[in-house]
């Protein structure tokens, strides 16, 4: 079952956390992220799931940003979220969405007990400018049913920015 945007709101702050908090983000069964001015992109145009990949910082300057098809880019969300009873979903806003912006290229599933900002794995279709602080996409929750483990990863949990994949630790086990 999906809260409610009143039942989110009526949560915030026992067993769901999102800050900063903005009435105004409120949907009727989600609530608006925003993004954040810094994004990362990949140094090299071929990646190794092995190895840790390089990266680059970028800021979106007040004016905008102009992002180009066939570049990933790794942004943030300004909002910190938590939640230890819920599982959090993130999906982009259908309005970027028809820009031909995509927010998360597989990664809108979270886990009960994540801790932190979202990383978002933007690329567009065709030029798009895109700004600091603007509704980028929505989260939402489902109750979960049966016992379950929090969320122990110990490689994206409570960041603190943008962070690049850490699937090059999964080999290191």
């Amino acid at each position: 079952m999906i809260l409610s945007g009143k039942e989110i709101q009526n949560k915030l702050g026992q067993e769901i956390v999102i800050e900063p908090y903005n009435q105004k983000q409120l949907n009727p069964n989600s609530y608006n992220l925003t993004l954040h001015n810094e994004l990362l992109v990949y140094v090299n145009p071929v990646l190794d799931m092995k190895q840790k990949n390089d990266v680059t910082s970028i800021i979106i300057p007040p004016e905008g940003l102009l992002l180009q098809p066939g570049i990933l880019y790794l942004g943030r969300t300004v909002e910190y979220t938590a939640t230890d009873k819920y599982v959090p979903m993130l999906e982009g806003r259908s309005s970027v969405g028809r820009l031909g912006l995509y927010i998360h290229v597989t990664a809108g599933f979270g886990d009960v007990g994540f801790c932190g900002f979202w990383t978002l794995e933007m690329h567009c279709i065709h030029p798009i400018r895109i700004y600091p602080g603007v509704e980028i996409c929505q989260i939402f929750y489902h109750s979960i049913e049966g016992e379950y483990a929090k969320y122990s990863s110990g490689k994206y949990q409570n960041n603190q920015g943008v962070q690049a994949s850490m699937l090059y630790k999964d080999f290191e086990k």
